[in-house]
């Protein structure tokens, strides 16, 4: 490949709830243990961890012929998972170093950072919380959203990593969930902006919401980012499907000045949903979707409910 233009993949990855075999008091993560029901064996947890490595292995890969530089995580308990994940076969030889902090979501499930340390030189690190309340008004507990900031090809990047908080009640009922999430995440690129009014900010997760849900477009509007996923969501294309209708909760948001191309700077050049044939399920009536580890209580020895998605920069 021209030494000249080289593509760098980031991506993000819900990966359906990966736990270790320990119980941890401190949070609900009885569902997986050996114990459980749902029979989360030393087995299943390295199928599985062998399974989402050589995904992340392949994502984007058809354009520059290695794995992605940067992976963002939805749905890992701790670091042992992603220590595991990282050493898997298909990862072992990749340099990928990990950046997790344990949140107070009740299940324990936190984002989390994989990077190439040999591409992605990290700086800093730190959490945000989303205060939200129940309707007895008590603290409702999520997912603490995660800053990042590093150097790609020397050029100092922000990433926010987030998983907003599910439609579990309903969508119109837990819309101020994400709007919430929403105000947080443009307060940290309000701060951001006030450091470097040049910032470069890549925004990815779990929205929970579509691209032209509410809580994305005061994302878009407020803080003058780009979505690339608004052009991709269709009938027959998303990252995840809920009674055979496509949602594209996950997405990869990023500044403006991601457009600008000045000699040897990072530039925009696609964004796309990784769903290859091997992610999905071959045939019935689910065919088409992501191959899942479970439905329900019921193993099905899969990747994960979601599938990953990914932009790739150029450098001029």
């Amino acid at each position: 490949m021209d030494k000249t233009q080289r593509h760098y993949t980031i991506a993000f990855y819900n990966i359906e709830n990966l736990f270790d075999l320990e119980n941890d008091p401190s949070t609900n993560d009885d569902d997986f243990l050996p114990t459980s029901v749902k029979r989360w064996t030393p087995k299943r947890y390295e199928n599985k961890l062998r399974k989402l490595g050589s995904v992340i292995s392949k994502i984007g890969k058809e354009n520059t012929q290695t794995a992605p530089v940067i992976v963002g995580l939805a749905e890992v308990e701790n670091k042992t998972v992603l220590s595991d994940l990282v050493r898997s076969k298909d990862l072992i030889d990749k340099s990928y170093s990990y950046i997790h902090y344990d949140s107070p979501d009740e299940r324990g499930i936190d984002v989390a950072l994989l990077y190439r340390n040999d591409e992605f030189e990290v700086e800093s690190s730190e959490t945000f919380s989303v205060y939200l309340q129940n309707e007895f008004g008590m603290q409702d507990f999520t997912r603490d959203i995660l800053l990042v900031q590093g150097k790609l090809n020397k050029e100092k990047l922000n990433i926010i990593v987030n998983h907003w908080s599910s439609r579990r009640e309903g969508e119109k009922e837990t819309e101020y969930k994400r709007i919430t999430a929403a105000n947080v995440v443009n307060s940290i690129i309000k701060m951001l902006k006030k450091e470097d009014k040049n910032s470069r900010i890549i925004v990815m997760g779990d929205f929970n919401d579509n691209p032209d849900s509410k809580s994305l477009s005061l994302l878009e509007n407020e803080s003058n980012l780009y979505n690339p996923f608004k052009t991709i969501l269709s009938l027959d294309r998303g990252s995840l499907n809920h009674d055979f209708t496509w949602n594209l909760f996950d997405q990869i948001l990023i500044s403006s000045n991601f457009f600008e191309t000045s000699d040897d700077t990072l530039s925009f050049d696609k964004a796309n949903v990784f769903n290859d044939r091997f992610l999905t399920q071959y045939h019935g009536k689910h065919k088409g979707q992501p191959f899942r580890t479970y439905v329900g209580k019921k193993y099905k020895g899969g990747y994960s409910d979601h599938f990953p998605v990914y932009i790739q920069l150029k450098n001029s």
